[in-house]
Formats: structure tokens, C-alpha cells, sequence
């Protein structure tokens, strides 16, 4: 092949031969000494790649056919260890130290260096996979090309630092959590409590009980003129004592509204207006027979009573004994009365008592007490029997009917019953009041108790009074003198006014007065005026110290005609 090669040269016999590829995919060239050909190796198939010394430095060995007399492109090629190769043709080993390469004189042209490949690319480029010579069928090899396969092995670090990352990314995204979750808990607590707070205070607002300001559920005039417009549905009871004589009179409340009840004592000595127009105490209207007695208790305290309950002593035992017998915390001990027949009454807390007991110390006076005393035994007494009453409607009308008594016409026992169970309701959950009706001692109201008993629990008003009635005027004497008065209640009553009696004032006036609430009272105030023969100038708005549409407080300067 070299004519210039020295012929006494031991190598210059042996031709130039390919004994492999790079790892760019360039033939390299070499000498490969004479050697006798040893036996034909047994080979064992081999398919795929070792990858157990991948990445280490390995000596560089050569693999090289026997040599043949055949044009370049018509070798036989080299076989790495792990391919299958052509049996037809032997191949020896050749150590890496047997012969030095020399490059040929006149080589082939070399292709252009590639550009380095990529890593994935470089590991595959490693092992270059040997040329075949052309058109040579696949039918005549030991091995097919599908039958290499390259393994990549998982980069065990990379993930590892994959599942780190993902760990901390996940607890720092839990930690923003927890810390979004508390910030969201507290703005929702804060808004509950503030929403809380404003309501709490709306409601304080509105109904009037925050100081110094006035809510829209508070009349400017006070609490009396919300209570007024309550619904309330009441009735008087007459109490009768058959064996001793005499009377007590209560007035029976429900309040719808505030779902309360109350008893209301009614003094005998109570002024209020006969049928013929004079005025006369209470107790004796009731014992001449009780007729229009509700009419003037709604004069006086402005009021709608809803019917009247005549209950004789004997009625009142039965009806203690129909509910089991009652308790009551006794102020006084009632000795027996044989002449009588009423049995002995304990004094203390929560007395039993049958229902003759009950009547024993409902209608006890003692000697000197005031009538107001045996009149708050029978307010216990009645409180007493409304715990007792069954608080089904019919239930209770059953027993109203039991009693054997006979029942105002307007006020039969369906109805008593349905107020009495209701206002047992009331008594036995502690809703439940009791109060006196303080009069003065020629009949009247006290003041006080004009503003709370009458307006606070009655809910007594002028627009109550009962429709079609006369104008109601009241008359409080500040003259001294009780033929002025005489002559000023006349004058009122020819005039076609209801009398409702003020009593004494505490002091004497000299000039006369008329007040007025409601501004559409003013004309009816300047005709009472005009009436009695007093200027337009004594009528002004103010509140009225007695329950009617206009009150005339008589001064000295009246005089009677």
C-alpha cells in the first residue's frame, strides 16, 4: 500500500487496517501483527449494554477480523465486546500495548468534527453501533437491531432534591395557610362582636333606656304614654261576704303586650259617679247593687273593663277547693269563730289552706287595721287561686262552671275561664304584680297613683274611655271653699260634661286653671272655660293631674253664679 515504507520493516508487510471507530464516529487505522489464527471462539449472544462501569475510565482495546485482501467500504468491521457478529469470519483480540497506531500516509478524507452533543446524546454516542456493509439482508446475521435497547438510569439525586423542594414548598404553603385560617377567625369574631354591640344598643336605643336620648319606641312624655297603648283585657270582681257583710272590690289585669298580669286593689272609699250623676264611694255602689258601677270606674280611671265578676264567700270556697287547696305566706294569725264557723289561720310562709281557711283570711280585719290591710289578704288569696287554675282555656271554664255559680250576662265562663288560665300563666312563672289604689280621703286619686297605678298598669287614658261617652272633666277644689265647689260641679254637669272628682288641692290658688294633653282638646278646653265663666286665658297644654280630657284646677278668682 506505502511504496515508501522500508521493506526490511517487520511492520511493512502488514497492510493498514480498520481496526475500530471513535467516538465521533471516525474508522481508525492501525497495524495488526501475524498471528495464527487460534480456534473459533464459542460466543454467547449478547443483547444491550453493560452500564456497570459507566463513567469510569477503561483501557482502550481493539477488536480486529483476520486480515483479508478487500477494497476499502468492503471490510469486515471490528465488534465490540456484547455484539453479535458474522460466525463467518474469525476475530482475535489484540491487546492495547501489541502494536502503536500510525496514521496512514495518504488516509481518507475525514469528515468535519460535529459539534459536542448533549449529555443525553453524549452517553449514547459512548458505544457507537458498528457499520454494516451495504445490502447485506438481516436474515444472515446472529443479531437484529431491535434487539439493543439503552436503559436510562434515574438521576436518584435530582430527585431527591425534587422531593425536597416539593416538602418545604408544602409546609411553608401550610404555615401561609394556618396564618390566612387565624387572620380570618379573628375579622370573623371582631365582626360578630361589633354587629352584637350595635344591636345591643339599637335595641336600648329604641326602647328608650339609654340616658339622655330618647328611642323611637318611647313617647317623648315617658314610659306612662307607651304603656297606655298596651293591650290589656280586664275585669272587676266584687267580692261578697255572706256571713259578715261587706265588700272588696279588685280589678283583674292581663296585659297581652308585656304578657304580665296584675291585681289592682280598689279602695271602697274609691269616688266615683251614680247613675244620677252624684258622686259616691265605691263600696257603697257595689253593695246597692254594683249597677253601672264599671261605667264609673271607667270614668274615673279611663279604662275599658271588660266585664264584672260578683264572687259571694261561699263561691270562693268552692272554687279553692276545686283546684287542690292553696299556699299562702300569712301576714296574720285568724283565730276560729265558732259563731261563724271559719276555722283557725296560721300565721307564716306558705300556709296551707282549705277552702274555708282561704275565706277566713280573706275577709279578716282586725281591730283597728285599715281597710287596705284585709284588702291585700284578698289579693293573696286570688293570686294564690290563679297559680291553682289549670292553664288550658277549657280546662278552666270547666271549672268556673263547677262552682255553681250564676254569671254576669256580659261575662260568661268560657270567657272568665280563658282570663283566668291566662293570668295563671302569668302567676306561675313570677309575672304577676299586685298593687293598692292609693286614694286621698275624700275619694280621689293620690297623684301618685294617678301616674303609675292608673296610666303604668291600667293603661287608663282618655282615649279609653268608652266611645259616645260625654267629655270627661275634672274638678280639683283650690278655693278652700266647699260651696264653690258645689256650684263649679253643677255648672259642669247642666253643661252636658262627665264629673270626674280631683278632690282638694293641697294648697289654695288664686287664679283658676285649665290644662289640656291632647291639642285636639283645646276648643272643648276653651268651652269648660267659657262654661264656668273664666277667660280663654287660663287654658293651657300641660299634663293633667287628673285621668279626664280636661281638668279645671278652681281658684279664688271663680265665682259661682
Amino acid at each position: 500500500m506505502n511504496d515508501r515504507q522500508d521493506p526490511y520493516d517487520p511492520y511493512a508487510a502488514q497492510e493498514q487496517q480498520l481496526v475500530g471507530y471513535d467516538a465521533y464516529g471516525r474508522p481508525v487505522y492501525g497495524q495488526v501483527p501475524a498471528q495464527p489464527a487460534p480456534p473459533a471462539p464459542q460466543y454467547e449472544q449478547q443483547y444491550g449494554y453493560d452500564y456497570q462501569g459507566y463513567g469510569q475510565q477503561q483501557p482502550q482495546q481493539y477488536y480486529a477480523p483476520q486480515p483479508a485482501a478487500q477494497e476499502y467500504g468492503q471490510q469486515d468491521y471490528a465488534q465490540a465486546p456484547g455484539y453479535g457478529y458474522d460466525t463467518q469470519q474469525t476475530q482475535q483480540w489484540i491487546p492495547q500495548q501489541a502494536a502503536p497506531q500510525q496514521a496512514p500516509e495518504q488516509p481518507a478524507p475525514q469528515p468535519a468534527a460535529p459539534e459536542p452533543p448533549a449529555p443525553a446524546e453524549r452517553r449514547t454516542a459512548q458505544v457507537p453501533e458498528p457499520r454494516r456493509p451495504d445490502g447485506e439482508p438481516e436474515a444472515g446475521r446472529d443479531y437484529r437491531t431491535e434487539m439493543f435497547s439503552f436503559i436510562d438510569q434515574p438521576d436518584e439525586d435530582s430527585e431527591d432534591v425534587i422531593d425536597w423542594l416539593k416538602f418545604t414548598e408544602s409546609r411553608t404553603e401550610r404555615r401561609e395557610e394556618a396564618r390566612r385560617r387565624g387572620r380570618n377567625r379573628v375579622v370573623a369574631l371582631i365582626v360578630v362582636l361589633a354587629l352584637f354591640v350595635a344591636g345591643g344598643l339599637g335595641y336600648l336605643w329604641y326602647a328608650g333606656k339609654l340616658p339622655f336620648l330618647d328611642g323611637p319606641g318611647q313617647d317623648k312624655s315617658g314610659a306612662t304614654a307607651a304603656a297606655g297603648a298596651q293591650k290589656r283585657d280586664m275585669i272587676v270582681v266584687h267580692l261578697h261576704n255572706t256571713k259578715k257583710g261587706g265588700t272588696s272590690s279588685v280589678l283583674l289585669v292581663d296585659n297581652v303586650t308585656t304578657k304580665q298580669g296584675a291585681t289592682v286593689l280598689l279602695p271602697n272609699a274609691l269616688g266615683v259617679t251614680s247613675q244620677d250623676g252624684s258622686a259616691t264611694a265605691l263600696g257603697k255602689a257595689v253593695e246597692e247593687g254594683g249597677l253601672g258601677t264599671r261605667e264609673a270606674l271607667d270614668a274615673v280611671l279611663g279604662t275599658q273593663i271588660g266585664g264584672t265578676w260578683r264572687l259571694d264567700t261561699p263561691f270562693l270556697e268552692n272554687l279553692v277547693e276545686l283546684v287542690g287547696g292553696i299556699e299562702v305566706d300569712t301576714d296574720t294569725a285568724v283565730p276560729a269563730d265558732d259563731a261563724a264557723k271559719t276555722p283557725a289561720v296560721a300565721q307564716g310562709q306558705k300556709q296551707s289552706l282549705s277552702g274555708p281557711m282561704a275565706v277566713a283570711y280573706a275577709t279578716h280585719r282586725g281591730q283597728g287595721e285599715p281597710e287596705t290591710k284585709q284588702l291585700e289578704r284578698v289579693g293573696k288569696v286570688l293570686q294564690a287561686v290563679l297559680r291553682k287554675v289549670p292553664s288550658d282555656p277549657k280546662a278552666a271554664a270547666v271549672t268556673v262552671e263547677s262552682i255553681g255559680q250564676i254569671l254576669d250576662p256580659a261575662l260568661n265562663a268560657q270567657t272568665l275561664g280563658a282570663l283566668l288560665a291566662r293570668l295563671g300563666e302569668h302567676a306561675k312563672v313570677g309575672a304577676y304584680r299586685t298593687d293598692l289604689l292609693a286614694v286621698k280621703a275624700d275619694g280621689t286619686l293620690t297623684d301618685e297613683a294617678n301616674k303609675k297605678i292608673v296610666k303604668e298598669v291600667l293603661g287608663g287614658s282618655v282615649a279609653a274611655a268608652q266611645p259616645g261617652a260625654s267629655p270627661r272633666v275634672g274638678l280639683k277644689d283650690a278655693t278652700g271653699d266647699e260651696k264653690t265647689q258645689v256650684a263649679a260641679k253643677a255648672a259642669l254637669l247642666n253643661g252636658g260634661y262627665t264629673f270626674v272628682d280631683g278632690g282638694k288641692a293641697d294648697k289654695t290658688a288664686v287664679a283658676s286653671q285649665i290644662t289640656y294633653q291632647d291639642d285636639a282638646q283645646r276648643d272643648r278646653a276653651i268651652e269648660v272655660a267659657k262654661t264656668l265663666g273664666l277667660p280663654e286665658t287660663v287654658v293651657k297644654k300641660a299634663e293633667n293631674v287628673v285621668n279626664a280630657e280636661v281638668v279645671v284646677i278652681l281658684g279664688k278668682d271663680y265665682k259661682a253664679s
